[in-house]
């Protein structure tokens, strides 16, 4: 009998040499086989590692950093208005606190402006440049956006504007490679072919943290204001990075490590209401907890009202008006989930009714919420593994979002797709776009065919990379302490998996409110462990109690009822044999 659903591909890690394990005598070694499979191999980096040590690179280094500075200052100094324009995601919501709250610390007229999703869409807008020049902006500073908006940039400019452009997204060229950047005082951005920054996966918010480094480093009069220490902007670093899901290597790992400490010793007001509105416990908040409770709520407004309400619970002074913000965050999310599953399955359907051996999908419906097609792309994405693209069919024009996989940068492909666009951008497995709805069909058929040229979708299959192949009676509780001080987990730093192979089950059931996750006990020969399958009831039928299956987890604490037990996080398995 087959098990249901083993489409995975495992790829297991191949041992380190024995000389290489041998001489981290203080470090154990399955951690040092780890760190090895991370590309972490000398001594000093994985002692680096395992404390999360990561020299902040100067600031300075950033590429038009010092000029924004000065910029900032001659505005500051002649009190002049300037204005934080950010992003509607978790990313871009932190980024333009930051930023706001940054400035205001050195005392400048400084606030916020974030657009709404479906008025205005991503990134600068005309409409928006002609109302701020109107209010009496001095300087506009960009945040999480604005690297493509060269053409608005040049607008405000003739209104009298001026720029400075802060942006960690892939930085557009023009026919001969060379990079095309806004006509701003500056544009911060370390993906620049010239910028001299070592480390270029910052997220949006960790951009601007390095410019209120340097606006601190350059104000030692200012510099131990409060508002611009450490302690009052990793937090909102640590959220950012996570929420958008860059690396959790270098640079972005020792700032959400550090920014953890402080998130689980909470001092922001909005934070500290977010995280009683959501039952988490101080002390125990991870990468993971950003990442599935926090990040998504401070997404929800942007995706479904406006991220403003998201941008006042994390400056707001007020606990009363926090518990309030907090609150309509929790309620906004839960619509957000009902809706994104009501489109997912008809999404599916869609797909399931056209031809899905496509090498990629792009799915159009004018019932979709466009605040959510990125969610719906992701879902898509993880379940065939295919690059999707998800728009709301407008009247005329239709917007979406499209998430990839590995084999296939998706930000590259819509630009050789450039002239059936209105504009778009992202990253190599997530970008965003807007289109005439006469250019769909061509725009379809072309992605196909880059897609078809890229990659052989008939031997698509998700691999999962497995750290090593274990014998459990060697897991203790020390060890997965060990393994844990690996963390932050996420994106570019996987929770590691392991693989073992001929455990017995001896018991299992379905469990959770829809009876979809799978609980089984496992017997190794000597003793009996928890494992726990999110996701894989459908599993179940093909599992007789005492058949011997291989299984891919990753090793956690159970902690219920003031117990402890160890158990396997389940992420595949097999029938053995």
């Amino acid at each position: 009998m087959a098990v249901k659903i083993p489409t995975k591909r495992w790829e297991i890690y191949p041992r380190a040499p024995e000389a290489h394990l041998a001489q981290f005598f203080d470090v154990p070694r399955l951690v040092t086989q780890i760190l090895y499979n991370r590309g972490v191999f000398r001594s000093n980096e994985v002692h680096q590692f395992i404390d999360a040590v990561s020299d902040s690179d100067d600031p300075f280094l950033m590429k038009g950093i010092t000029e924004a500075v000065d910029e900032i200052f001659r505005v500051i100094e002649t009190g002049g208005l300037i204005v934080v324009y950010g992003d509607y995601d978790a990313d871009g919501v932190t980024s333009t606190t930051l930023m706001t709250q940054a400035l205001q610390a050195l005392g400048a007229r400084a606030e916020p402006y974030i657009p709404d999703r479906f008025d205005e869409g991503y990134g600068l807008n005309k409409q928006a440049i002609a109302e701020l020049a109107k209010k009496g902006a001095a300087l506009i500073v960009t945040v999480d956006c604005g690297i493509r908006s060269a053409e608005e940039v040049a607008y405000g400019n003739d209104l009298g504007l001026k720029f400075i452009i802060t942006d960690h997204h892939q930085v557009p060229g023009d026919d001969n490679g060379y990079d095309v950047t806004p006509p701003a005082v500056a544009v911060i951005n370390s993906r620049q072919a010239a910028c001299a920054y070592p480390f270029k996966d910052l997220a949006g918010v960790g951009v601007a943290y390095k410019l209120a480094q340097a606006l601190k480093v350059a104000t030692p009069k200012k510099a131990n204001s409060p508002g611009l220490q450490e302690e009052d902007l990793l937090d909102l670093v640590a959220i950012g990075t996570v929420a958008d899901m860059v690396p959790l290597v270098g640079e972005n790992r020792a700032l959400v490590k550090r920014g953890l400490r402080y998130i689980n010793r909470p001092q922001r007001v909005g934070l500290k209401a977010l995280i009683e509105q959501t039952q988490l416990k101080v002390g125990r908040i991870t990468a993971g907890t950003i990442g599935f409770t926090l990040g998504p709520r401070l997404n929800a407004a942007g995706r479904l009202t406006h991220a403003l309400s998201a941008y006042r619970l994390l400056s707001t002074q007020d606990p009363a008006e926090a518990q309030k913000l907090a609150a309509e965050l929790h309620r906004i999310n839960v619509e957000r989930q009902q809706m994104t599953q009501q489109f997912v399955n008809s999404a599916r359907a869609q797909i399931m009714q056209g031809d899905s051996l496509d090498p990629l999908y792009l799915i159009t419906d004018p019932e979709f919420n466009e605040g959510v097609v990125g969610l719906v792309a992701s879902r898509l994405t993880e379940q065939f593994y295919r690059p999707t693209l998800v728009a709301r069919l407008g009247e005329t024009t239709s917007k979406g979002s499209g998430r990839s996989i590995p084999e296939f940068d998706i930000t590259r492909a819509l630009d050789q797709c450039a002239d059936l666009l209105v504009k778009h951008g992202g990253h190599a497995a997530a970008a965003g776009f807007t289109i005439l709805n006469e250019n769909l069909d061509a725009f379809k058929e072309r992605l196909i065919a880059i897609a078809g040229e890229t990659f052989d979708s008939a031997s698509l299959k998700k691999t999962l990379t497995v750290d090593a192949e274990i014998n459990l009676r060697g897991v203790t509780h020390q060890l997965i302490d060990d393994i844990q001080n690996l963390q932050p987990f996420g994106y570019g730093n996987a929770t590691p998996r392991f693989v073992t192979k001929n455990l017995e089950v001896k018991f299992h059931k379905l469990v959770g409110k829809d009876k979809n996750h799978l609980k089984l006990n496992l017997f190794d020969g000597k003793q009996l462990w928890d494992a726990i399958g999110f996701g894989m009831g459908e599993v179940w039928p093909s599992i007789p109690r005492g058949a011997r299956i291989d299984a891919v987890y990753t090793l956690e604490f159970n902690i219920w009822n003031g117990m402890t037990r160890l158990q396997l996080n389940l992420k595949d398995l097999r029938l053995s044999g």
